[in-house]
């Protein structure tokens, strides 16, 4: 199968630490990225030298979240809980302790909150009271990465108890619960234009859902050589993107569930570290990589030209 042509275009510098997790914001031009010392940045994909310090939490940021509505920003400082940045004049607005735990994801629903707790607790955080609706212990493990139905009805969440389950976004109760790799489920996501479901995790490999028949398994495939840490869709959904602890990136047929692209150290400079997530964006159809090596960086996929050896 032939395979897009890959360049990177910026390497971007500052954080301090491994960083940890990426955010669109309101316009595809801009990003946050957010470390392991509590540094969130925002970025301009025009002007990408010049990364801008929104906020410097005491401990480590796994989880950024942009609200649209009101075009302010998450950060789910771990240990602690969640702060709510107006990033444009750099101040916390308000602030709500979850737990002790770290957060890994957070995700919204109307305006619901829904944060996932390294304590294995699932908390409801009510955006506009910001006050805590409901939080109940799901598993013994952690809870660590949530995505949205389409159509809003229900929320897919990993855990590293091996499972998955679903959740109704209307009353909250368990719709469906099922045990989906052989270790830590680290990320999933609603495949666009489908019912399917796509999970990846510790175990290296890729699962895919059938939704319309109770998520049953309908492909298994052996995808990294260490931990999926992350996984992305294009914004035409055509193709995604996996990101590993192995230090490299994929680029992957949607529709035929095959591997054009493999980015790495060797063949494109890529991260010489853990690759810990990625952001797919609009602008210029350039995806974005972020890594344990302390760098983001830039690539330019172009589908156009396809090459037809790797």
């Amino acid at each position: 199968m032939p395979t897009p042509l890959v360049k990177k275009i910026h390497t971007l510098t500052g954080h301090a630490d491994c960083v940890y997790t990426l955010q669109a914001s309101g316009d595809a031009q801009h990003f946050f990225s957010a470390d392991g010392k509590g540094m969130v940045a925002r970025w301009d994909l025009a002007q990408p030298d010049e990364g801008e310090l929104i906020a410097k939490l005491p401990n480590s940021v796994y989880a950024l979240h942009y609200l649209k509505e009101t075009d302010q920003l998450i950060a789910a400082q771990n240990y602690s809980g969640i702060h709510l940045l107006d990033w444009k004049n750099k101040n916390e607005l308000a602030s709500l302790r979850i737990s002790n735990a770290a957060i890994f994801d957070i995700q919204s629903i109307g305006k619901d909150l829904w944060i996932a707790g390294g304590d294995g607790f699932l908390t409801i955080v009510d955006g506009n009271a910001w006050r805590i609706k409901k939080r109940w212990a799901i598993s013994e493990k952690s809870v660590r990465a949530m995505t949205v139905h389409p159509n809003g009805s229900e929320v897919a969440i990993g855990f590293s108890d091996f499972s998955i389950r679903i959740f109704s976004t209307e009353d909250y109760s368990l719709k469906h619960e099922f045990v989906a790799h052989t270790n830590s489920v680290f990320t999933l996501s609603y495949m666009p234009n489908s019912h399917y479901l796509i999970s990846g995790g510790r175990d290296a490999k890729l699962r895919v859902w059938d939704v319309a028949n109770g998520y049953q398994l309908v492909e298994e495939i052996a995808a990294h050589l260490f931990a999926i840490n992350h996984l992305v869709f294009s914004p035409d959904g055509k193709y995604f993107a996996t990101a590993s602890m192995d230090k490299s990136v994929k680029v992957w047929d949607t529709q035929a569930l095959k591997l054009l692209k493999v980015i790495d150290k060797g063949r494109h400079a890529g991260h010489g570290t853990s690759v810990n997530k990625l952001l797919w964006t609009s602008y210029q159809n350039q995806l974005i990589s972020a890594s344990d090596d302390r760098s983001v960086s830039v690539w330019e996929i172009d589908f156009s030209v396809l090459s037809e050896t790797e």
